[in-house]
């Protein structure tokens, strides 16, 4: 028995240090867009639209749509979306979009149509509006809680441009005010190494590693409308990460590029609201099958939690401790885009376990109600598991 558990020791020191190697080498291949070079104008100077959905975003939609408005690319327009908010949204919308009206227009949604998730819908009719009259060569879908620096967009855009991109995401910078932000999110960072390698989204042949961030995805409309846009993933709660896949599946090109504190976010408040904001989501991405929650939770307790318990006993204390020196080398290289401490490599155990949590509570609350309830609607959960994307 002990020869087994010394075993499993040893693949796990073996995994996580291949692991911390591969990201050593790849993660400095991505560019950062602060660095001086990236300070240029777009080639052939191409129109852009900005998406904005909200819904009840009367607190951060300020500062979000005058990050936007203060950009420094001139040849840029954005769309806000009020999709069915009952708060104070949609006029925040129509007095900035009065004040700015060269630069924002904003459409109201007061009725969502069957079988359409909200925000997939509000960006469908924003980007056919922005097509019509803007005729943009590129569209920008974001959040509405999403901060940007001025130069935020035109240093993206003219690296989408130099790089013939289809697709661009710019990886945003989470802002952490608690510790307990810290530890989950620092531990999504790590483990975000394992579902996909950021560096290899450019590589036409590594499939199964694509990037889709809801903050930051920049299309070429032409590959928008190739696609079929987001009203082929009009019930797809995780409308950004499917996105990125149907990008690399067509074999269109997708680029990343990290800007530390140029593209900002605040997920929530405390490490329980990280766990709340989870909740719709992360059975989502086990396709709502129960069967893989389960599966994917004994892994991660052997992967996240079984090198601590291996420090506790003698013969399985060396691959113990590489293994935790591969984590700590992890966060300190996911630190460069994320800024998150690697201090939070020793809170390790608790962000795996706030993570466990969030898995079970994200399936359990969705199997007991039946469904989902997101931005006001209820989407039961037959109809979300008979509309899930085919990737292929």
């Amino acid at each position: 028995m002990m020869e087994f558990v010394t075993g499993v020791a040893w693949l796990l020191a073996v995994a996580w240090t291949w692991k911390a190697v591969t990201a050593a080498f790849g993660l400095p291949r991505i560019p950062n867009l602060l660095d001086a070079r990236f300070d240029r104008e777009p080639a052939g100077n191409p129109a852009i639209t900005v998406i904005v959905p909200a819904r009840n975003e009367e607190e951060a939609l300020p500062a979000s749509l005058a990050s936007l408005i203060a950009q420094d690319y001139a040849n840029l327009r954005i769309i806000a979306v009020d999709d069915r908010s009952t708060d104070a949204s949609g006029s925040i919308m129509d007095a900035l979009a009065e004040r700015h009206p060269d630069r924002l227009r904003v459409l109201h949604v007061r009725e969502l149509p069957a079988n359409w998730l909200g925000k997939p819908h509000a960006m469908t009719i924003a980007a056919r509006d922005a097509i019509a009259i803007d005729h943009p060569e590129y569209l920008l879908f974001t959040d509405a809680d999403i901060y940007f620096e001025p130069q935020a967009i035109r240093r993206s855009l003219a690296q989408a441009v130099a790089t013939s991109a289809d697709h661009f995401v710019t990886f945003p910078t989470p802002q952490i005010k608690t510790v307990g932000e810290g530890i989950l999110l620092g531990y999504l960072g790590v483990m975000g190494l394992w579902a996909t390698r950021p560096w290899k989204a450019e590589d036409p042949k590594a499939k199964r590693d694509s990037i889709g961030i809801g903050a930051f995805n920049l299309m070429r409309t032409g590959a928008y409308e190739q696609l079929g846009g987001f009203e082929a993933l009009r019930m797809e709660i995780l409308e950004d990460l499917m996105l990125a896949r149907r990008v690399k599946l067509a074999g269109l090109r997708q680029r990343v590029a990290i800007a530390p504190g140029m593209v900002s976010l605040y997920w929530a408040a405390g490490a329980m609201g990280v766990v709340n904001v989870m909740t719709k989501n992360l059975f989502a991405i086990f396709r709502f099958r129960i069967a893989l929650v389960l599966a994917a939770c004994v892994g991660l307790a052997l992967q996240c939690l079984a090198p601590f318990a291996f420090l506790l006993i003698s013969q399985t204390r060396v691959p113990a401790v590489l293994t935790l020196l591969a984590i700590v080398a992890l966060y300190a290289l996911s630190a460069r885009h994320s800024r998150i401490s690697t201090r939070y490599a020793f809170l390790f155990p608790a962000g795996a376990a706030l993570f466990l949590y969030s898995l079970l509570r994200s399936a359990l609350t969705t199997l007991r109600a039946g469904g989902v309830m997101w931005r006001g609607t209820f989407y039961p959960l037959k109809d979300l598991r008979k509309n899930i994307t085919p990737l292929r």
